[in-house]
């Protein structure tokens, strides 16, 4: 029926370097994520609806759903 929805995505920090795999939230988004390696707090970029789309490797489960194509996850 549908493709399975991907919950793990590995965020990596633009600036450290350092990255690290987090469980995606399906009923929300995450705006803010802070770098345990160098303290920085990423926000989603312009025109991201989280920062799993702009800094994951997989992007948030919402935009897995619409196929990925000009959906927020929170709008």
């Amino acid at each position: 029926m549908g493709k399975d929805i991907v919950l793990e995505s590995t965020i990596t920090c633009p600036e450290c370097g350092h990255r690290q795999t987090e469980i995606m939230p399906t009923e929300a988004c995450q705006w803010f994520w802070e770098c345990p390696e160098c303290g920085v707090v990423l926000r989603p970029k312009a025109g991201d609806c989280c920062v799993f789309c702009s800094y994951g490797d997989v992007p948030c489960p919402s935009i897995q759903e619409a196929g990925g194509k000009g959906v927020s996850c929170c709008g």
